[in-house]
């Protein structure tokens, strides 16, 4: 079959069908690259992949990061440190094989609170819950295209400040201390509006909301800019909500997307196995 790309929602999101990514020749790697940059996530369903084919892969894309240190550690299959477990799942002696729970994983970017965030991420379905567990992209680039010029105005040249205290699950990350003052919690100041290094085109960048904080505003001037940032960013018609299926692949532009997970049922299993890849540079402010 030769390799088709179909957009998802007009915001966010394409389909590639027609290839195994175990086996991509140069010219449709080639292919999926450019319609990640142009898209933001791609998704490619019913592939049967080994741990050593998802790294293989993901390597493709560049030097990858070692998993985030979340609430329980760094979780990853014996033998694989560089693929990061995402599970509700204990093991035989009741301990969990991997991060994030059950639970919402509210909307966030991967490791923004790094100066150098990754790039990408990856996640591949091995076992799922029969509903719920849904993971949500928010289309950034479409977002900021789609920005009020006076909101536009507002953020102009503001940068953002990005916390690492908590995760997405709204754990407390292994060896941090607890604080709700974004002044006091690790993180980085990113650009609010950011450029991607592929493409030139500008992105929206505000991470995750917990501890966030707006450069050069008051703590309510902050907090009114960014109610109004997220309230426009979420809109439905920049996000779409994937359900997921066993052998599905999902590989986003950490630069260009926000993702969140809708709750599952804490009793039925879900195994899913994620890589990362390292961030080439630090976000850099979009000038116009």
């Amino acid at each position: 079959m030769a390799l088709v790309v179909t957009s998802v929602t007009p915001a966010v999101g394409a389909e590639i069908s027609g290839v195994d990514v175990a086996r991509l020749s140069d010219a449709d790697f080639a292919a999926v690259e450019q319609a990640w940059h142009r898209s933001a996530f791609v998704l490619f369903r019913n592939q049967t992949l080994r741990d050593d084919d998802l790294l293989a892969f993901s390597r493709r894309l560049g030097e990858l990061d070692p998993p985030p240190n979340q609430e329980n550690g760094r979780m990853s299959p014996p033998g694989y440190p560089d693929i990061y477990v995402v599970s509700n799942v204990l093991d035989d002696k009741g301990q969990p094989i991997g991060a994030l729970g059950a639970g919402e994983a509210v909307w966030h970017t991967d490791m923004s609170y790094l100066d150098a965030p990754p790039d990408a991420s990856m996640l591949y379905a091995l076992e799922l819950p029969p509903s719920g567990g849904d993971t949500w992209f928010c289309g950034m680039q479409a977002a900021f295209a789609a920005m009020p010029q006076t909101l536009k105005a507002r953020i102009r040249g503001r940068r953002i400040k990005h916390d690492g205290t908590y995760n997405s699950g709204g754990y407390l990350r292994q060896g941090v201390t607890p604080t709700d003052d974004p002044h006091q919690a690790p993180g980085a100041w990113h650009p609010a509006v950011c450029v991607h290094p592929a493409t030139g085109a500008p992105a929206l960048y505000l991470g995750r909301r917990r501890n966030s904080y707006v450069e050069g505003c008051t703590p309510t001037e902050s907090e009114a800019l960014l109610d109004a940032l997220w309230a426009h960013a979420t809109q439905p018609q920049f996000t779409y909500a994937h359900r997921w299926r066993v052998g599905d692949l999902v590989l986003w532009d950490n630069r260009t997307t926000m993702h969140r997970r809708d709750p599952f049922d804490s009793t039925a299993r879900r195994v899913m196995h994620r890589t990362q890849i390292k961030g080439s540079a630090r976000p850099v402010a979009y000038a116009a």
